[in-house]
């Protein structure tokens, strides 16, 4: 399969479509297309960034017209619950997309609502591809996780190995789970923004903090490929991820 997988995006549309052209991906049916490769997204599609919604009918409209993936991140989880009129604060990010629907008339904001909520509820928490050879997974994924959907599962593949603490800035403490995975799977994950995507064993991460003024990465497979453009936002460098070797 070629399939062309995109690091968290949230919300930097400007961005997206400047990566999708680098890749020679024609937009003149409104949404990106070349021939014999798909899209893929690592989830947190919205918040933080200025087109949150933007993002959402683009995305939603190439996973149920053009056969693209998904997997939802814990910013799309959250954006779901808030759908469901569940009580989550308006808040890291969130805010900027809500500021977005209420903008709009009711039966619009109705619209977005109806497309995220059907591409969230219809796809996995992640994506076993390629004869088991590639795994797509907001946060990453244990080994013994693969292909599993329990709790457990949900609570890893969007938030990560967290340990429960917090650092000084609020940041949840992480496990760096990719060290210790032995899978045989490559997988490819974001979640945790890094200034380069980072390669580590049979995994990759290829969240390099557009949204704070790093850059959007794709990695083309089965290429093994990273492709990225820098972000036109502004650099915010306490939020980048630097991991010890």
């Amino acid at each position: 399969m070629n399939i062309d997988i995109i690091g968290d995006i949230h919300g930097c549309y400007k961005e997206f479509v400047t990566l999708t052209e680098k890749m020679d991906y024609s937009w003149q049916k409104g949404v990106p297309s070349l021939k014999n490769r798909k899209l893929a997204f690592v989830g947190d599609i919205t918040d933080r960034g200025p087109d949150s919604l933007k993002m959402i009918e683009i995305v939603w409209t190439l996973w149920k017209h053009y056969g693209a993936y998904y997997v939802p991140g814990n910013h799309c989880n959250k954006l779901y619950r808030y759908f469901l009129g569940r009580n989550v604060q308006i808040s890291h990010g969130l805010e900027t997309t809500v500021a977005e629907l209420k903008a709009l008339s009711h039966k619009e904001q109705n619209q977005y609502k109806r497309m995220f909520m059907e591409l969230y509820e219809e796809s996995p928490l992640h994506y076993v591809l390629d004869n088991e050879k590639l795994v797509i997974a907001h946060a990453g994924i244990r080994a013994d996780y693969i292909g599993k959907q329990h709790k457990s599962v949900k609570s890893f593949v969007l938030y990560g190995d967290v340990t429960g603490e917090t650092l000084p800035n609020g940041m949840p403490v992480r496990r760096d789970w990719a060290k210790n995975y032995k899978g045989k799977p490559f997988i490819v994950y974001g979640h945790t923004p890094v200034e380069e995507p980072r390669l580590v064993g049979n995994t990759i991460n290829i969240d390099t903090g557009a949204v704070f003024g790093g850059k959007l990465t794709a990695l083309r497979y089965p290429e093994f490929i990273t492709e990225s453009v820098p972000s036109t936002m502004p650099l915010v460098a306490e939020k980048f991820t630097r991991f010890l070797s």
